[in-house]
């Protein structure tokens, strides 16, 4: 037995983080986060305790009141159990197409992020630099043969470094289906696009569905303010899908 993981098991009031948040802990390290702060302290103690001890399971209920010297008011209850690794559920698709600086930017703000399972695709092994662990890297010599196999539910974010590319790629989306398909580009290159997409027999409802530019333009061009813009974008979208789910199904066994 060489790590512990923590899992929030169940919530009450408010907390930091849901159900389901997980950290693993070592004797000199940890991965991942159930909230930081003063209850997280509090489990990396005792998940060293237990390694010391050889204790593989417990189970601890924390009001994060004055007593742990936080004041959320609310009480977590976390299962502490010998792995060796942290849980990676299947999460919502989401395909990068280029690793310049903005696909780099993307991908480092997304990576972190639960419920999300991101694809990063370009043309060449070279281009891509520090790949986090959670994203699968493809080479693609033809990106948009790539498409064919990503899942019809995906959300694509088109941003390679060539035009012609990011035109093939929004044209196999189209025939392919989507979740999402973000462009980055702006009006002049969409509007060019939208005349070429219509051209390949495109019908404007569907190229409508397309989004150019990605992003929240309020916040400006940075490639970092371009990833936040479309991480909010993108966590947004799943909330809302989410709460969907949750009221179409309210109330079925």
């Amino acid at each position: 037995m060489t790590a512990i993981r923590v899992t929030v098991a169940r919530t009450a009031g408010s907390v930091p983080r849901e159900a389901g948040a997980a950290m693993l802990i070592w004797s000199n390290r940890t991965e991942g986060t159930i909230g930081g702060g003063a209850l997280e302290w509090e489990a990396m103690r005792a998940a060293r305790q237990m390694l010391a001890d050889g204790t593989a399971f417990a189970e601890r209920r924390l009001p994060l009141g004055p007593g742990l010297g936080q004041c959320c008011g609310g009480a977590v209850t976390l299962r502490f159990e010998a792995a060796e690794a942290l849980p990676h559920p299947a999460g919502a698709p989401v395909w990068v197409w280029g690793a310049g600086h903005v696909g780099r930017a993307i991908v480092g703000v997304l990576g972190p992020l639960p419920g999300l399972a991101l694809t990063w695709v370009d043309t060449s092994a070279e281009r891509f630099a520090d790949v986090p662990p959670d994203v699968t890297p493809l080479v693609a010599a033809d990106p948009a043969r790539g498409m064919a196999h990503a899942p019809r539910d995906a959300s694509h974010l088109v941003l390679t470094y060539s035009h012609d590319i990011d035109l093939t790629l929004c044209d196999a989306a189209l025939r392919r289906g989507f979740e999402f398909c973000g462009l980055i580009g702006s009006a002049t290159k969409w509007a060019r696009f939208q005349r070429r997409l219509a051209q390949l027999g495109h019908e404007d409802a569907q190229i409508s569905r397309i989004t150019c530019p990605i992003g929240d333009p309020a916040l400006g061009k940075h490639p970092q303010a371009i990833a936040v813009g479309v991480a909010a974008g993108l966590i947004r979208g799943q909330m809302l899908k989410q709460s969907a789910y949750t009221a179409a199904h309210r109330g079925r066994a």
